[in-house]
């Protein structure tokens, strides 16, 4: 009964800070991303991360990226794919570098600081999803780079970590040969699963589609496009990929169906209403200022550097590969929310004592500072972008 007065309360109180950011010109998300801070450990504390929230959140963010995908343009995504690549990899080599030097001036090991710039190399690009789809930007050119980058980032920052792990960890130096085999076989997985995406595209999924339009029972469509979502998201993290790149990419392989704009209306008021304002609170969640002002003299320059890196790296790659300055600028702020990616690097880096317990709490606030800034950026962006081109 108590996850009933949980899921009340967040339900209620998101409402209510969405309807009252978009009235004052805020992104909704913004509000909700407060929700969690007030009601969590770091204010009231009502509302703390439990398996309950845990597993909603999980769900929503989920449903996010495979809206995501539903509105996503392949024809686009295959036209940006070389943008998308040069900002994927800018926005991973230059926030490394530059947080590395940072690490290395706060006495952090080589290891502690090359992991520390990896943390924050991660993007998590549903925050950025959800203020593009409310200001009706997300099938746009720059919307589309945002969405192809961010799924590749999320892919080299799996592989990444994984190395680091595998390398540099206590239980790498204790059996070496065993974990650098099965960081093969994590890598020739990922590589198999991705090949597996094309047979999903081509043949499965219309199947099941079809097999689904046929079935006697309610909304069988829509129930056969949350198993072939939750079965891709499944599979990802099976292999050691993030769900969301396999929600992502479900959602692009539904909307090359007949049946996109039946899924899109019907899983849209699913997620929304129930699982996407859970995600949302569960980022703030994290938040507590135990040491806060202790750590400022680390959290302010890694939170600079944190919001410049992203935005800038990101900007000078889709400007190398011929977008225009303000395109580059969106894309840019669009790459910048570190959120539930970082959040979950830090927790491995964390176990696997490549994060000092000193500088944990430091490092999951800065997460959460660039959660809340992003959606502020992106949106002055897009306004700057809008501003330009009328006058």
């Amino acid at each position: 009964m108590e996850h009933l007065g949980i899921l009340c309360l967040v339900l209620l109180a998101t409402a209510l800070a969405g309807h009252f950011s978009r009235r004052i010109g805020m992104p909704a998300v913004i509000g909700q991303l407060l929700v969690g801070i007030i009601l969590g450990p770091a204010v009231l504390g009502w509302v703390v991360e439990n398996d309950f929230v845990h597993t909603f959140s999980e769900i929503g963010v989920i449903l996010l990226m495979f809206m995501a995908g539903l509105e996503s343009d392949l024809g686009l995504l295959k036209k940006y794919f070389k943008p998308s690549m040069s900002v994927a990899v800018c926005g991973i080599v230059v926030p490394v570098a530059f947080v590395y030097v940072l690490g290395r001036l706060f006495d952090f090991n080589n290891e502690q600081a090359i992991f520390l710039g990896v943390t924050f190399a991660a993007t998590s690009v549903s925050i950025s999803v959800e203020v593009l789809k409310e200001l009706r930007r997300l099938d746009s050119k720059e919307g589309t780079t945002i969405l192809g980058a961010a799924v590749i980032d999320d892919i080299l920052a799996v592989i990444i970590l994984s190395v680091l792990v595998s390398i540099f960890s206590d239980v790498a130096k204790s059996g070496g040969g065993h974990v650098q085999s099965n960081l093969a076989l994590g890598i020739a997985l990922q590589v198999l699963y991705f090949v597996g995406i094309y047979v999903v595209f081509k043949w499965v999924t219309p199947t099941l589609m079809r097999i689904g339009e046929k079935m006697s029972v309610s909304a069988s469509v829509i129930l056969m496009s949350l198993v072939i979502c939750l079965g891709m998201a499944y599979l990802a993290e099976l292999v050691g990929l993030s769900g969301v790149v396999g929600s992502f990419f479900a959602g692009v392989a539904v909307a090359q169906t007949s049946y996109k704009r039946e899924v899109e209306e019907s899983v849209e008021p699913i997620g929304y209403a129930v699982f996407i304002p859970m995600f949302f609170v569960s980022i703030g969640l994290h938040m507590t200022f135990d040491g806060f002002l202790s750590d400022l003299v680390f959290i302010i320059p890694l939170t600079i550097l944190a919001l410049l890196t992203k935005w800038i790296g990101c900007g000078a790659g889709a400007k190398a590969l011929g977008m225009d300055w303000h395109s580059a600028d969106i894309i840019g702020a669009g790459m910048v929310s570190r959120g539930e990616m970082a959040l979950i690097i830090a927790q491995v880096g964390y176990s696997a004592k490549l994060l000092t317990s000193q500088y944990y709490s430091g490092v999951i606030i800065v997460i959460i500072l660039t959660t809340i800034i992003a959606p502020f950026m992106l949106k002055q962006a897009i306004m700057r972008q809008k501003k330009a081109a009328k006058g």
